[in-house]
């Protein structure tokens, strides 16, 4: 009686095993909020830059409280996983020693004067380092990574009939005034669906600083929901896989204009489709 009451039980739970499972096609897993595939009437990739010291930008960049002081602070407490590019696939890993050694300044003189967490190795919110690098060591502090760039799809959900920018992954890049060889460097990328989640994991921490009213300041996952940043696409999805720049024969005038005008076909393909 009981193998015949296990037996009805595995064949009750079967079909709604496969019937989830089913429901998981079609959808991007690197998606916080995933449309289905047949959902998407229009859907392009967009690369962005964006500069932290901008205007715009400096609430995600506060003193003390700059999101990549979070990022590095979880990668090395092992809470967020580094890549190595923003294909942010599971080949691409990289280990937290990798990162370390990306973020520690190589030159000859010992790192200089900008090398240093602190004078006194106090912990990153106050100013310094751990000793545990050793003295030899100088890592880039948070506040001087001030650029990331943003990989997001711009979806157009025909069920519910508006335009839609899907985060994917973001990537901190290492100025070129920071690096042996003079030329901007990648620390790493991330998926954004963990960084959303490691955002949320700290929502007093983690805040885009509202410096107009302290009391309206939201959490950095709420302020990416909510476009609160300013950022510049300089690549788009094409056969070539060529930025912006590199189309226009390295023009940066010309890389600019073409910059604004994605953002205009962006708008301009989306309005359009509210005259039908």
């Amino acid at each position: 009686m009981k193998n015949f009451v296990l037996v009805f039980c595995v064949l009750l739970l079967t079909p709604f095993t496969l019937l989830a499972q089913e429901e998981e096609v079609g959808y991007n897993e690197n998606s916080v909020h995933p449309i289905h595939n047949s959902k998407q009437l229009f859907k392009k990739r967009v690369w962005r830059r964006m500069d932290l010291n901008e205007k715009q930008n400096q609430p995600f960049f506060a003193v003390n409280n700059q999101i990549t002081k979070f990022i590095i602070e979880a990668v090395q407490n092992g809470e967020l996983i580094p890549y190595d590019t923003d294909s942010v696939t599971d080949d691409r890993r990289i280990s937290k020693e990798e990162f370390m050694s990306r973020l520690e300044i190589k030159t000859d003189a010992g790192g200089g004067d900008f090398g240093g967490w602190g004078d006194d190795g106090g912990d990153w919110g106050e100013g310094g380092a751990t000793a545990s690098a050793g003295p030899s060591k100088t890592y880039i502090r948070p506040d001087e990574l001030n650029l990331l760039e943003i990989v997001e799809d711009a979806i157009f959900d025909n069920q519910r009939s508006r335009m839609y920018f899907d985060l994917q992954a973001i990537t901190v890049k290492i100025p070129a005034d920071l690096t042996v060889n003079g030329l901007e460097g990648t620390l790493a990328s991330f998926r954004y669906k963990d960084l959303e989640e490691l955002f949320r994991a700290m929502p007093d921490k983690a805040q885009w600083y509202n410096m107009y009213n302290q009391s309206k300041s939201v959490n950095f996952a709420d302020a990416f929901l909510l476009r609160l940043f300013s950022a510049r696409i300089w690549k788009v999805n094409n056969p070539q896989d060529e930025d912006l720049y590199s189309i226009y024969g390295g023009n940066p005038k010309r890389a600019l204009y073409a910059s604004q005008q994605e953002e205009y076909k962006l708008m301009e393909y989306e309005h359009n489709l509210w005259e039908y």
